[in-house]
């Protein structure tokens, strides 16, 4: 199964934020998620029981609502002979518009971009929306291994979930006043015993984090300066080391200890995402200045270069908010289409066909628009927060819009 890609995962958390915003006046927006794997008839018999379980509730108003919505999701489960491959979620319920009377039913049906676990059924004055939150959490992997003379442990984290795999013990003796020949003869043995322990540390952490195809890096944390030590000598494999972002220092070894390194090190991480942000404005940028740049901005050019597949990357703020309007003729058919501003009210056009008012037709964000055509022609889609100085740039100076081009047009 494919991972999702940015596009998908900016249209699920648009959606999200759009839901999430959404108010019932009682305990009536149903939220069901089901997985790849549940039948549709046990889904539509539990629906069933739903609906007879609803007649118990006080308010003629909320049941009739609740009832409805179970209705609707009914109905919709008759598209589907089975759930697709990732499962499928539905959001179903009355939103008020304004004042008494003006509720309308809202209904929202889609795949998800990563397997739903579990079947859920749930009736809400807000949608239910905690399981798909955690499905497009950012989902990277990293490994992770806090060290000290006397224990490891090594885990793979992949978003937010932790998983041990792997603790050692070291039997390295501790330090030993013997004085003398003695004493030297000892301190070679607790070195020899340091390194046959920093090996097997080396051995277990190459075949935890080899085989992780889509490994972002490595952090390594511990008290002391084991941690250095270790990674200074010849225990890791080259590809391992490779990817050793940074260490830290922590009071605890064991679970505590792997915490303790994902504590210290979550600005790290937020930093690597911002800088692979930061990396491709500031491209963009110096392609700009450049008089023989590979660069453009601005809607109707980025548009124009994407058309011809001209554009290897094309750079989006999440804060666009224009929408892009089809405009038909009802006398020639002749159709055209405009970018309406946010907030800009749409206004008529007059057909340069015919001269007849045109009537508009259909309406999408500008950012949908934009990655459907760069879908079609292979274009890398990047969606460009606004956390960065680089961002705001993009946004303010660009119009949110700008594009890494394949060649010069």
């Amino acid at each position: 199964m494919s991972e999702p890609s940015s596009t998908e995962l900016y249209e699920v958390k648009r959606t999200l934020k759009e839901l999430s915003e959404k108010k019932g006046r009682g305990t009536e927006l149903v939220s069901v998620y089901i997985p790849p794997d549940k039948q549709i008839s046990d889904v539509v018999k539990h629906m069933r029981e739903e609906l007879s379980q609803s007649a118990n509730i006080k308010s003629k108003q909320t049941k009739k609502n609740v009832q409805s919505a179970i209705e609707v999701i009914m109905q919709r489960m008759k598209l589907f002979p089975r759930p697709p491959e990732r499962g499928l979620v539905l959001f179903v319920g009355m939103i008020p518009k304004g004042g008494p009377g003006t509720e309308k039913m809202e209904t929202y049906v889609f795949e998800p971009p990563e397997p739903v676990q579990t079947y859920t059924y749930h009736c809400d004055s807000q949608f239910f929306l905690e399981p798909l939150e955690e499905i497009i959490e950012d989902k990277e992997i990293y490994g992770l291994a806090v060290i000290d003379r006397k224990e490891a442990t090594i885990a793979i984290m992949r978003g937010k979930r932790v998983n041990i795999v792997k603790t050692l013990t070291s039997g390295v003796p501790g330090k030993h006043k013997a004085g003398g020949q003695s004493q030297r003869r000892f301190d070679r043995l607790i070195e020899l015993a340091a390194h046959e322990f920093q090996k097997r540390i080396g051995e277990h952490m190459n075949e935890a984090f080899l085989d992780i195809e889509d490994l972002k890096g490595v952090i390594v944390g511990g008290p002391g300066h084991t941690k250095e030590d270790f990674l200074n000598g010849d225990y890791l494999h080259h590809e391992i080391k490779q990817k050793i972002i940074t260490t830290v220092d922590t009071s605890y070894t064991g679970d505590f200890g792997i915490r303790e390194v994902i504590d210290k090190s979550m600005d790290v991480l937020t930093e690597i995402d911002i800088m692979k942000e930061k990396k491709l404005v500031q491209r963009f940028l110096t392609e700009l200045v450049d008089e023989n740049g590979l660069a453009s901005y601005g809607e109707a050019e980025v548009r124009q270069n994407l058309i011809n597949g001209a554009v290897e990357v094309l750079l989006l703020s999440e804060d666009i908010k224009s929408k892009r309007q089809t405009y038909e003729c009802p006398s020639c058919g002749f159709v055209v289409e405009k970018t309406i501003k946010n907030g800009a009210d749409v206004e008529d056009k007059i057909c340069d066909n015919c001269g007849e008012t045109m009537k508009h037709s259909t309406s999408q964000d500008v950012i949908d628009d934009l990655v459907k055509i760069a879908e079609e022609v292979g274009s890398k889609v990047e969606i460009i927060s606004t956390e960065t100085e680089e961002g705001i740039q993009l946004l303010r100076a660009f119009g949110g819009i700008g594009a890494i081009l394949r060649y010069r047009i």
